[in-house]
């Protein structure tokens, strides 16, 4: 999902002035942080109208692939740690610039009134159907290491690598319908296509009264949901272009902006 959009909202801080003329960024965020990315985006830019901020929402590991693939990207937001590890390995972090912003929590859901008896993981299999996110995709891995240490799947070295046909036997055959983002794992719950699904409680802002959180996946299960962000090595980049992105990431590291997550249900006590 790719949004451009001109200023917006209120004003927001900034460390420095950007260059004068115009310029546009590219920014590869989870689909998780879409709405909340939005908002920010749209701060930044009443304050620095000279400044385009593109925002390309998608799951983590697409993501990845499409800066690998060449994809012009200026900064990279992940959901997880896995993907901004590989992206480094690549070498196209800039040095220095990766920062862990925000931590999430996996929950399960389903639509108000669905009836569901499944009142969380452990009893998964009670669902008719589940809304699941592939394993490459940080939610769905996150999932997978939950039901790992709820003794519901085997051990495994990279829970990312569990299939869904694998987790669907585990629960003794229960339907699931495999997504390819937490966003599209929501959509699937509250227009009734399934019964329950995993995704993260930032995704529920907005849908207080169309969904029902089932349980909040203790991070005892699932590991930290840290989302970490960095500069992108963009060799098309101008001065002006990495001037404004670097600027921009600053901006979403700031005080004001994490006030702006937490109202969005993210946990900014990282350290």
């Amino acid at each position: 999902m790719v949004t451009s959009f001109a200023a917006c909202a209120a004003p927001g801080g900034s460390t420095k002035a950007v260059k004068s003329g115009t310029t546009e960024i590219q920014v590869f965020i989870a689909a998780s942080l879409n709405t909340v990315m939005t908002e920010l985006a749209g701060k930044y830019q009443k304050e620095h109208p000279e400044v385009k901020i593109t925002l390309n929402a998608d799951s983590s590991g697409t993501l990845l692939t499409q800066i690998e693939s060449g994809y012009e990207c200026d900064i990279f937001f992940s959901a997880a740690q896995k993907q901004m590890n590989q992206l480094e390995e690549d070498g196209l972090v800039v040095e220095g610039s990766r920062h862990d912003v925000v931590n999430n929590q996996v929950v399960v859901l389903t639509l108000k009134g669905s009836g569901t008896k499944v009142t969380g993981l452990s009893d998964l299999e009670k669902a008719s159907s589940i809304a699941l996110a592939g394993g490459s995709v940080p939610a769905g891995r996150y999932t997978r290491q939950a039901l790992i240490n709820r003794g519901i799947l085997p051990d495994s070295e990279d829970a990312s690598l569990i299939t869904t046909q694998e987790v669907s036997d585990a629960l003794g055959g229960v339907e699931i319908s495999e997504q390819d983002n937490v966003s599209k794992v929501l959509i699937a719950v509250t227009e009734g296509a399934c019964e329950v699904g995993t995704t993260y409680y930032s995704d529920t802002y907005g849908y207080e009264d169309e969904v029902e959180i089932l349980e909040k996946v203790s991070y005892d299960l699932t590991g930290n949901v840290i989302y970490p962000i960095c500069l992108v090595e963009n060799q098309g980049a101008d001065e002006t272009r990495k001037e404004a992105a670097e600027d921009f990431m600053q901006f979403v590291l700031s005080d004001e902006a994490k006030a702006v997550f937490e109202s969005y249900y993210f946990d900014t006590n990282v350290e």
